[in-house]
This record gives structure tokens, sequence and C-alpha cells, in this order.
């Protein structure tokens, strides 16, 4: 029997695809370790300075890395790539590196690349562009959140429309005024259709935003206010339950789990704190520019507008307002990433098992 390869995933507190790596490991189906490591000081440093090093790592707080190494690192986001590049050094170069997102490094230095439309990564043969991120919510979860939320939710009218905030990103932020605003235009469709809202904020929204939200609010709604650790997050709940979703533009992580649920989904949109140019139309500089993306001396700014173009050629997504699509195709990202992640071992009979890993800030 093929020995089944040995995985491991960097996880941490505040990163940037935790929930992307945990379902693609998932997906993948093989035992997997997740590797906590928290970064230091120097994490701020340019990846092609600190190289293949631990040297920005906390590692008094992070998990321990010692041998056997993974045949498989599960990584994302920037200050994952030094790590894993040593990790890789320490198995001889055995270690296959899959990394999510984006990396400002040479893109050459990874197996495969699994990117979004937002990060504007070239085409190149190890870069797989996805459609929507790989967050799944397990049937289960979702069962048993509906289950203990339904009571709650028991005397407010349908259709109950989902109502998820996100917040402040590199690209967005969302004012007082624009959250009242979200607050006016939610409360007034569900009144229109006779229905409620099931809000919650999310750890980006920031404090006077929520404010002014849930003042706005003058339909009848279940309202929920975001606190780390908090066991009373009816989130899950209201994916199960709601009839349909109103997402802000600044988080595809809301976007697509909205839109896994097969219901109806619009975005709120606001106008972004600067707009992510467009690749150059001339050939040649399209071809430098392609360049320096991969050799990691250029970070494109995030195109949000790509991203909810992608979902909405699939009919996954509306402006918020507009009318619903006419045909949907299901988004199938995950199915792709695990068949190239399993064509990376095709020629590897002796692999062994698969390791997760991620990076978290000090507190």
């Amino acid at each position: 029997m093929t020995p089944i390869p040995r995985v491991w995933v960097l996880l941490g507190k505040g990163v940037g695809g935790n929930g992307q790596m945990k379902s693609l490991a998932d997906a993948l189906g093989w035992p997997y370790d997740c590797k906590q490591v928290v970064h230091g000081v120097l994490s701020g440093v340019p990846n092609l300075i600190l190289g293949a090093s631990l040297a920005s790592l906390d590692r008094r707080r992070s998990s321990p890395l010692e041998p056997p190494w993974p045949d498989l690192l599960i990584a994302a986001s920037r200050r994952s790539v030094p790590v894993a590049r040593w990790i890789r050094r320490q198995s001889g170069g055995r270690t296959r590196l899959v990394h999510l997102l984006h990396a400002q490094a040479p893109l050459s230095l990874f197996d495969l690349i699994l990117t979004l439309p937002q990060y504007r990564l070239p085409e190149r043969t190890n870069v797989l562009h996805l459609t929507a991120p790989l967050n799944r919510m397990s049937p289960a979860t979702l069962r048993e959140a509906a289950e203990r939320f339904e009571p709650r939710f028991h005397e407010l009218p349908r259709p109950r429309i989902g109502l998820l905030v996100g917040g402040n990103s590199s690209s967005y932020r969302l004012e007082a005024e624009t959250a009242a605003r979200l607050g006016r235009e939610t409360s007034r469709m569900a009144r229109l259709a006779g229905g409620s809202l099931l809000v919650t904020t999310s750890p980006r929204t920031p404090k006077e935003a929520s404010d002014a939200l849930f003042a706005s609010l003058d339909a009848p709604a279940y309202c929920h206010r975001w606190r780390p650790d908090d066991p009373e997050n009816p989130y899950h709940a209201y994916l199960a339950l709601a009839d349909r979703f109103v997402v802000t533009v600044d988080s595809a992580s809301l976007l697509v789990e909205a839109c896994m649920t097969g219901k109806r989904v619009e975005v709120f949109a606001w106008q972004p704190r600067r707009r992510a140019g467009s690749r150059p139309p001339v050939r040649w500089a399209a071809r430098t520019w392609g360049a320096l993306v991969y050799t990691g001396l250029l970070k494109p700014r995030r195109d949000f507008d790509a991203s909810y173009r992608a979902l909405h050629e699939r009919g996954l997504v509306t402006f918020l307002g507009d009318s619903p699509p006419l045909m949907v195709q299901p988004v199938d990202d995950l199915e792709k990433a695990v068949a190239r992640i399993r064509s990376l071992f095709v020629d590897e009979p002796d692999a062994a098992p698969v390791y997760l890993a991620s990076t978290a800030r000090p507190r």
C-alpha cells in the first residue's frame, strides 16, 4: 500500500486563510497536523531578505517544528513564506509547498499557488486561479447551529435576510455613515418583503460603524455584535436559517460562505479607499508587470471588484437591489484544488503524511 503523505498546516490567530487551509486539508482526506506559528518583530522584513529562515518567529510561543518533516505543507499569506521555505530546506527539498492567497516572494519557490482574482497574480503553470475562497462549512456544524438557534428566531417573520457585515480592510473603510445607510436599506428591504433581518458584525467592524448600523435598523431583527471566543455567536445559524443574504463587499470569505448555501446573495458596496488599477494594456508592459509580481518584487493592489465579477459571472451574487441572476454555476474550486495537490504526488510512491501551517502576530 502506498503511504499517505505527511501533511502540516500553518495556522495562527488573525491570519487570512486559516479557514480555507482547514477546508482544503479536510477535503484532501489525508491526516494532518496543525502547526501554530507566532511571529515577532522581524515579521515586517521583506521575504526576499528573510529568505528560508525562522528569524521572524517567536519560537517560544510557536509550535515545535521538528522531524519527521512533512511531505506537504499548506500555508497562506506573506508572513508564512520564510517558515515554509525553512521547513522544506530541513526536509532536504522533499516537502511540497502549497501556498494560498499571495506570497510577496518569487512564486517559482512554490509547487502550487492557490489564489483569488482580488490578488491579481499572473498566469503561470504553478498558479491555480480560483473563483472564490475555499472556506466550507460542514453540514453537521450548520445543522447543530440551526437546531440551537431556531427557537430564538421563531417569532421573526420570513423571509429572513441574513446581513453579514465586514468592515475595514486594506481597500475599504466602513464609516459610521456608510453603516447607517446599510441599516436603512436592508431595513427597507425587509419591510417591503414582510420579513426580518438576522444581523451580525465581524472582527473587522469598527465600534462606531456597529453602533450606527444597529441604531439605523427599523425592521424586525435579531442582532449580534461580534466578540472574540463568543459561544453565543449565531453566524452558523444565520447561514443555515436565513432565506437570502446581504453581504458587505469587503469580505470575500463572508461572500463565498453565503454563496455556498445556494441562496440568493446581494452585495452592499461603497467607494473603496483607492481603486485598484487594471493590468497594463500594452503587451510588453503586461509581461514586465507579470514578471515583477512573479519574482516577488511587486505586490499588486487587491482588486475586490475582480472577486465580485468572478462570482457575478457564475450568477452567485448581484449588487443590492439588482435583479436576480438567470443562471447559477456552482463553485467547484475546492475539487480543482484537491485534484491539483494530489497530482503533485503522482510520481511519489514513497510519500508520507500531510501538515497545515499558519502565522500569528504577538498580542
